[in-house]
C-alpha cells in the first residue's frame, strides 16, 4: 500500500508494557525503521533493553501517564498489558490525534473480562459459556445456581492464569473469591463466576485487521489455529496447526470477525493490530472464551511455523502495511520457568536445547520467581505432534541458574 495522505506512517511509538511480548513487536517495529519508547513498571525490562528510550512508571495512574504521552509525543501507542489507566488513553486519542493500537475502545472493553464478556454474548452468532458478575461472596453464591457445578471463578482483571480457581463445590466458593480478588491484577472488587465448559481443546485464533490498499478498507485475516496447554490457567505450550474440523474453524472465524468488527465499530479509529481470541471446541461446538488486543502468548509458535510471526503481524497491521498469515510449517513452542526467585539468572544448556530443536529465545527478564515465564523453545517438524516433542525436549534441558559472575 502507499502510505498516502489517507494513511500516513506512524514513526514514533510509545509501548505501555515491555514484557516478552513488547520486546518482540519492539523488534519488529525497529525493523521498519520506527522509533520505539518502550515503558513499565519496572526497570530493564525486556524491551527496554532494545528500544530508542524508556520510561520507568505506573502505567495505572493516570497522570503520571498523562504527562508520558504529552511529553513523548507519539503517533501510536501500543498497550501489551492490560493494568493502563485506559481512561486517560481515550481522552489523549480525542485530542491529540494519535492512534491508540487497536483503539480506546477496544482497549478499554477488553482490559477487563467483564466489558468483553458482557459484549461478546450481546453480539448476534457469538456464544458463550455461562457467567455472572459478583461483587459479593453472596452474589457468587448466586451465579453458582446460574452457572452450576464445577465452575471456574476468576478476576476480571488479571492474566497467566492468577487468581483463578476451579471449585466442584459450593463450600469453596469462599476461598476462591478470596484467590481471585488476592490474584487481581487491579483491584476492581469483581469477579466472574464462569461455567466450566465440557470441551475437546482450546485455541487461539490469531486475528488480523489490516489495511488494503486496493479496496481502500480493512480486511480481516487468520492464521492458522493454535493449540494450546496450560498449566493453572499459564500456558506451557503452543502448537499449529490445531487439529479442529472445518465447520468449527469456520464458526471460530466467524466470531473471532464479528467481535473484532465490533470493537472496530464501536471505537474512533480503525482498530488495525493482532488479536488473540480464544475458543473452546468440542467436535463441531464453539463457545467464545477471551479477546486480547495485542500478540497473545501462545502465538510464540509462529516465530518459526509461519513466514511472518504475530509480532510481525501485528507490527505491520498497525503501521498500515501488507501482511501474509500463511503457515510455512507445522510448529510448537514449549516455556522454560523458573524454579525459585534468582536475582542475577543464567542460562545453561542452550547449546543441548539447539541440538533437538530450533530455537531458543531468552526473554533477558532482570529478576525471576518461581514460575515465571523466562524462555520459549521452538520447533518445527512434518507434524504438530512432532515439533511438540522436540520442543518439550528442548524446553527441558534448559536450566536457569544464579549467574556467578555478579558486579
Amino acid at each position: 500500500m502507499s502510505t498516502s495522505d489517507d494513511f500516513p506512517m506512524p514513526r514514533r511509538i510509545v509501548l505501555l508494557g515491555s514484557g516478552e511480548l513488547g520486546k518482540e513487536v519492539t523488534i519488529e517495529l525497529k525493523r521498519l525503521g520506527c522509533q520505539v519508547i518502550a515503558v513499565d513498571s519496572y526497570p530493564d525490562a525486556p524491551a527496554m533493553q532494545l528500544a530508542d528510550d524508556h520510561r520507568v512508571i505506573d502505567m495505572s495512574d493516570g497522570p503520571a501517564l498523562r504527562r508520558l504521552l504529552e511529553e513523548t509525543k507519539p503517533d501510536l501507542v501500543v498497550p501489551e498489558v492490560e493494568a493502563i489507566a485506559t481512561d486517560e488513553l481515550a481522552d489523549f486519542e480525542a485530542h491529540s490525534g494519535a492512534r491508540i493500537v487497536p483503539n480506546a475502545f477496544a482497549v478499554q472493553a477488553t482490559m477487563d473480562r467483564q466489558s468483553i464478556r458482557a459484549l461478546a454474548a450481546s453480539l448476534e452468532g457469538v456464544r458463550t459459556s455461562k457467567f455472572r458478575f459478583a461483587s459479593s461472596l453472596e452474589e457468587v453464591r448466586e451465579a453458582l445456581e446460574h452457572t452450576g457445578l464445577p465452575a471456574f471463578i476468576k478476576p476480571t482483571m488479571s492474566s497467566s492464569g492468577h487468581g483463578q480457581s476451579r471449585i466442584v463445590s459450593a463450600q469453596e466458593a469462599e476461598a476462591a473469591w478470596t484467590c481471585a480478588l488476592e490474584g487481581a491484577r487491579s483491584d476492581t472488587g469483581r469477579v466472574i463466576v464462569e461455567e466450566e465448559v465440557d470441551f475437546d481443546s482450546e485455541i487461539t485464533l490469531l486475528t488480523i485487521r489490516s489495511w488494503d490498499p486496493e479496496s481502500a478498507s480493512v480486511v480481516t485475516s487468520f492464521c492458522a489455529p493454535i493449540g494450546h496447554r496450560q498449566d493453572n490457567g499459564d500456558y506451557v505450550e503452543s502448537w499449529q496447526p490445531a487439529k479442529i474440523s472445518p465447520l468449527a474453524l469456520e464458526a471460530a472465524q466467524r466470531m473471532a470477525k464479528t467481535v473484532t468488527d465490533a470493537l472496530a465499530e464501536k471505537g474512533a479509529a480503525l482498530a488495525l493490530g493482532l488479536f488473540g481470541v480464544e475458543f473452546f471446541i468440542k467436535g463441531e461446538d464453539v463457545w467464545f472464551s477471551e479477546l486480547s488486543p495485542r500478540p497473545h502468548d501462545t502465538g510464540m509458535t509462529t516465530m518459526a511455523s509461519q513466514s511472518q510471526s504475530e509480532f510481525e503481524l501485528h507490527a505491520r497491521a498497525i503501521l498500515g502495511l501488507p501482511v501474509n498469515p500463511s503457515l510455512r510449517t507445522p510448529g510448537a513452542s514449549a516455556v522454560v520457568k523458573s524454579q525459585e526467585r534468582i536475582a542475577h539468572p543464567e542460562y545453561r544448556g542452550i547449546a543441548a536445547a539447539l541440538e533437538v530443536a530450533d530455537g531458543v529465545r531468552i526473554f533477558g527478564k532482570p529478576v525471576t520467581r518461581a514460575g515465571r515465564r523466562l524462555g520459549v523453545v521452538l520447533a518445527t517438524a512434518a507434524t504438530a505432534e512432532e515439533a511438540r516433542r522436540r520442543a518439550s525436549n528442548g524446553a527441558s534441558l534448559v536450566s536457569v541458574v544464579e549467574s556467578r559472575e555478579v558486579e
